[in-house]
């Protein structure tokens, strides 16, 4: 008698669940509730949001990274820059390595969808802020670093000062902490495509009817680099000779 019963009660739940429209049991979560894991997430907004944005700005507009949705920016670096930026990082500088197969977090897809989100978003914007003409991404020769010199001197110096020591425009591009966290690729895309989030002119944007060449951008680089320094930061400006024991400095 329970047994049949309990076979009558199920029995009717069950009907009262199907003219009830209810098609999964109490407690079952929906397809669409159930978390996605962190691997299989390539929704462009949320990958940027995630790992780009925090340098380069919401929307791509920069910060302390150029902005990646700048068309002047998106003029030089190809698919296959930005790729290989994305996924092995640049050694040396602040520049992260995204991918898995470089030591990151990312999948092979996820760095695909970082990519084509960045130029399917951005890249067709053109307009005012596309270049004409620019010198390519990659420099094809070394660079003259005393012809860079006078080249800084003409192109650069109204803005970061003689010899790039900065003045009330622009803050020193010689500085060694600085040189040592960017890298020479760094240093040649924003000399072509500059940085309009803060005001740095482009290749074309300093000198009134005159552009830099491929070349003097090359050159510019070279000397640029040349002003880096083996131990940026030491000595330190204010230490005593011979270190705080010999100075008399007590802790």
């Amino acid at each position: 008698m329970n047994v049949s019963r309990a076979f009558f009660a199920i029995a009717a739940f069950g009907a009262m669940l199907a003219a009830s429209g209810c098609t999964s049991l109490p407690g079952k979560p929906s397809a669409d509730s159930i978390p996605v894991q962190p691997e299989n997430v390539v929704n462009f907004d949320a990958l940027y949001a995630q790992n780009c944005a925090g340098c380069h700005g919401v929307g791509g507009k920069g910060g302390i990274a150029i902005g990646l949705s700048d068309p002047a920016y998106l003029g030089i670096a190809d698919d296959a820059v930005i790729r290989k930026v994305t996924a092995n990082g640049v050694a040396g500088t602040a520049m992260p390595a995204f991918a898995q197969s470089a030591g990151g977090l990312l999948t092979d897809a996820q760095v695909d969808a970082i990519v084509t989100g960045i130029r399917t978003r951005w890249g067709k914007q053109g307009g005012a802020g596309a270049l004409q003409n620019p010198p390519p991404y990659s420099a094809s020769a070394a660079g003259n670093a005393e012809h860079g010199a006078e080249v800084f001197a003409t192109f650069c110096s109204t803005c970061h000062g003689a010899g790039g020591k900065g003045n009330a425009s622009a803050s020193s591009i010689v500085d060694p902490a600085y040189l040592s966290l960017v890298s020479d690729q760094d240093l040649r895309t924003t000399a072509i495509a500059g940085r309009a989030d803060i005001g740095s002119p482009n290749f074309c944007g300093d000198v009134a009817g005159k552009c830099m060449t491929a070349q003097e951008v090359t050159d510019v680089v070279a000397w640029l680099a040349s002003q880096r320094v083996e131990t940026p930061g030491q000595p330190y400006p204010n230490a005593a000779p011979g270190g705080p024991e010999k100075s008399g400095a007590t802790k």
